[in-house]
């Protein structure tokens, strides 16, 4: 019979769009928040391979260019989560309280449409943490939400390693009275930090001592060496921690009571590692001894009350810690609260006083000094990735939204384009969802 060429299959309708590799955009007469050098009125900022490669007023649009006419609009750099648990449903390993080998980063998914909704409110990288049902949970996962591309494209290449500790009633709660776990106080807590901490000194001594012997078998002449020496057995959860005393692992630590927090600092500082708190409602409280020790502190606008210790939160702790000198940003620990991550911290205006330059930053450089990455991201500056956002208003002004969401130089979201809801609800349902019983809280 007569040989036919295949023919194509047809566009599959619930297809995730990709957004095109350009590499030169331009975008045009925008109001410019840079997050580290004040306002740009009626600037330019040219995008070459996705990076910032000019930002001013007087900026020449090459030829060829792809350009985006900000008239009326307000850009900012993209929107950075310090504390979220999207693109996956693995958050807690529940059953130890110390679970330092784990990783986020096994269990991400791509699909998810929370990420193309966060997208829709300004929402470029996020800091994906393990939850907090554990005294030590497990390693956390820095992604930008490339929605639509595979799921080894939503990993950061600059991130630095992580990890999340967690103080208070969610890991107390967690070892229930039929659970044979520990801890289940709060001072149970502190004492398995630090038997956590000597055993990895321990482990790490070990394998010092077997490097040595190691490297003296080497030069050794060969007659006479007898047999190597063996190496310790590895242990992935005390390598991660040897990683925090090192400055290697930053540690991300759920928290929320004064108390626990000074018991935090001490283990921190016994340790010689600088802690990132998050939630940390009563920040307040002690802010001068946040700012001495070097920690940062990562939290809510005005959440409060929903468990005994939240009851003393005010709405003003962001903007008393960073008046004291403590790094500060608004996290989401929500999926729907990472939508609209820019009201956050507008609260911190309306409340605190805090300026507006003061509660930008708070969702996009601190946010990146935070997640030790500043260096790359996190403020409209030359040589930055272009990760940016869009305003069709004021980004803190009630009413205003964002059209349009940049990563690498790539539109994400545009709203003009946007596809519809009934597009969004058909995707979900036909996607697979992975369910998870491990239990516990973030």
């Amino acid at each position: 019979p007569a040989q036919t060429a295949p023919q194509p299959a047809a566009a599959n309708p619930l297809a995730i769009p990709v957004p095109e590799a350009g590499t030169l955009v331009a975008i045009t007469n925008a109001n410019i928040m840079t997050a580290s050098r004040g306002n740009i009125m009626g600037g330019t900022i040219l995008i070459r391979n996705g990076k910032i490669a000019e930002v001013g007023t007087n900026v020449t649009v090459p030829p060829g260019a792809r350009v985006i006419d900000g008239r009326g609009k307000w850009v900012t750099p993209g929107i950075i989560d310090a504390h979220s648990h999207t693109a996956n449903e693995g958050i807690n390993e529940g059953s130890q309280s110390v679970t330092a080998e784990v990783r986020m980063e096994d269990v991400l998914r791509q699909d998810g449409i929370s990420l193309y909704r966060q997208l829709a409110g300004g929402t470029t990288m996020v800091n994906i943490l393990h939850g907090s049902a554990n005294t030590i949970g497990g390693q956390n996962a820095v992604i930008k939400l490339r929605f639509g591309l595979p799921v080894d494209s939503l990993r950061y290449e600059h991130s630095v390693p992580g990890i999340k500790f967690a103080l208070g009633e969610n890991v107390r709660r967690t070892t229930n009275a039929q659970s044979t776990r520990y801890p289940r106080s709060r001072q149970g807590v502190e004492d398995l930090l630090r038997e956590s901490f000597i055993g990895a000194q321990e482990y790490q001594r070990e394998w010092d001592a077997y490097h040595a012997a190691k490297a003296a078998w080497d030069k050794a002449p060969a007659r006479t060496r007898g047999a190597a020496p063996i190496p310790p057995r590895r242990d992935l959860e005390k390598d991660a921690l040897v990683e925090v005393m090192q400055g290697k692992r930053l540690v991300y630590w759920h928290s929320y009571r004064a108390d626990e927090i000074l018991m935090a600092l001490r283990v921190a500082k016994e340790f010689g590692f600088k802690p990132h708190f998050t939630h940390i409602l009563e920040g307040y409280k002690l802010a001068d001894e946040l700012a001495a020790a070097g920690a940062t502190a990562s939290t809510f606008a005005d959440m409060w009350g929903y468990k005994m210790e939240a009851w003393d939160a005010i709405p003003h702790n962001a903007s008393l810690m960073a008046e004291r000198g403590v790094i500060v940003t608004m996290n989401s620990d929500s999926d729907e609260r990472a939508r609209r991550l820019y009201q956050e911290a507008a609260k911190a205006m309306r409340f605190g006083g805090a300026s507006e330059e003061t509660a930008l930053r708070m969702i996009t450089l601190n946010a990146a000094i935070q997640l030790g990455v500043d260096k790359y991201t996190g403020s409209i500056d030359v040589g930055k990735d272009a990760d940016i956002a869009i305003f069709n208003g004021h980004p803190f002004a009630p009413a205003s939204r964002v059209d349009m969401t940049l990563i690498d130089g790539r539109v994400f979201f545009d709203r003009n384009t946007a596809p519809t809801l009934e597009w969004l609800m058909q995707l979900m349902r036909m996607r697979p969802r992975i369910t998870s019983d491990a239990g516990g809280t973030q």
